[in-house]
């Protein structure tokens, strides 16, 4: 079958070497895509948000199915559109995608639904935002309601740093709309997992679980990215907390959307927080992680069109999710400064040499290609070398040796994934 995935990151190099291998696939087309995934797939130069572009040129390939990759086309509607056309789309509408485009929807849908989360305060204003802040005595998280590229929490430990957060984001303009309105939350204690699962409106199955390591820097110091690496399956995470998750969290979640009138279909993703009072919501995204794809995947035993497949023709129920036993770590390169200010169209070393390495692949997160077709960066976050090993500190030695071989002076990362936790 034709099959388009709509996006150009990580994420998506992620997802369509993924899909490459199903038999299911007879011709895969990304848009935009990127120089990686155009070694093996057709590339249109579409912008994700683009959802005209993208609903012509599924429509002009007659698409099987639509995998959607970000969350923006999401939140903007895509999948509702392409439905119009009576093209299959794998991914939630523009109403369930709320769970991941207002922070507010949210917090009051699990409200609503009694799903375990931290107490919250919303706040269009400085003084409201302040009161909030000074009760929680500065220790709090700082969160835009709308999207932000994974940049707009801040975690604050003083009044000050809350109180300058929140300027910033509702007086600065910082975020745009995304920062027009916040929460101000309470900052609960614990260690962080990602949990992700596949839902078709009626029921859902755990697809795989990750730890995203967000900070800029080593001991989870500096700003907040949108991610510096993964660990897959989640070190915190074992059968009776998966469960205890789904029959929490996941399984509300789908049961109150549906009982809202906005079914849920597609990749949900739920970050946890494990506290000692049980795990607790952190956030909903309405799609798969980057770079926690990049982790989950590799992992994935059970053929992803599939599910796809399973999850359109609403016949999830009983299906199970196979995943290889071995550990899957991602390191991310980033270019010098994100995630503040960094420069664009940086050469980029060969990676030719890494590309038939075994259990290793490197994703492009943010390259292009200049005039003379040489490999430059294009974002902030750059390639992800992502490893699998029969442990963690398999992993972790396989990985940082192609990023050392890599070497590409203009970038940075962290020298700690996965190693938060202890080696087995």
């Amino acid at each position: 079958m034709n099959i388009l995935v709509v996006g150009g990151g990580g994420r998506e190099h992620a997802i369509a070497a993924t899909l490459s291998k199903s038999p299911l696939t007879t011709k895969l087309i990304v848009a935009p895509g990127n120089p990686g995934i155009e070694t093996f797939a057709e590339c249109y130069p579409i912008a994700a948000e683009d959802i005209l572009g993208q609903c012509k040129l599924a429509k002009d390939i007659k698409a099987d199915i639509v995998f959607i990759g970000p969350e923006t086309p999401l939140v903007l509607g895509l999948k509702d559109e392409l439905s119009k056309l009576g093209i299959n789309a794998f991914g939630p509408s523009k109403k369930a995608a709320q769970l991941e485009g207002s922070k507010t929807f949210s917090r009051n849908f699990c409200k609503r639904h009694n799903i375990p989360q931290p107490e919250f305060k919303y706040c269009t204003d400085i003084d409201t935002a302040k009161k909030q802040i000074e009760l929680l005595n500065g220790y709090c998280v700082v969160k835009a309601d709308g999207l932000a590229a994974g940049k707009g929490v801040v975690v604050c430990d003083t009044v000050d740093q809350a109180t300058i957060a929140s300027r910033e984001m509702l007086e600065k303009n910082k975020f745009g709309d995304a920062g027009k309105s916040i929460l101000i939350e309470e900052r609960i204690n614990g260690i962080e997992a990602s949990v992700f699962a596949v839902s078709d409106g009626n029921n859902a199955v755990l697809i795989g679980t990750a730890q995203d390591h967000k900070r800029a820097y080593d001991n989870d110091e500096g700003p907040n990215t949108g991610g510096m690496g993964a660990i897959s399956p989640a070190p915190a995470l074992n059968q009776n907390l998966n469960k205890e998750i789904f029959d929490n969290i996941i399984s509300p979640t789908i049961n109150g959307m549906k009982l809202e009138g906005y079914p849920y279909e597609g990749i949900l993703y739920a970050g946890v927080m494990i506290t000692k009072k049980g795990p607790k919501v952190i956030e909903f995204n309405c799609r798969f992680g980057d770079p926690e794809t990049q982790v989950v995947l590799p992992r994935l035993n059970t053929d992803l069109v599939s599910i796809i497949q399973k999850t359109i023709k609403k016949s999830l129920k009983n299906m199970t999710v196979d995943l290889i036993p071995q550990n899957a770590i991602t390191v991310v390169i980033a270019s010098k400064g994100y995630p503040g200010e960094f420069e664009k169209g940086v050469l980029l070393p060969s990676l030719k040499n890494f590309n038939d390495r075994n259990e290793i692949s490197v994703f492009h997160s943010g390259t292009s290609k200049d005039k003379n077709e040489n490999l430059i960066s294009n974002g902030g976050r750059v390639l992800s070398i992502t490893s699998i090993g029969a442990n963690v500190k398999d992993c972790r030695q396989k990985a940082y040796d192609v990023v050392e071989a890599i070497n590409w002076e203009q970038g940075f990362y962290r020298k700690d994934i996965g190693k938060l936790q202890k080696l087995s």
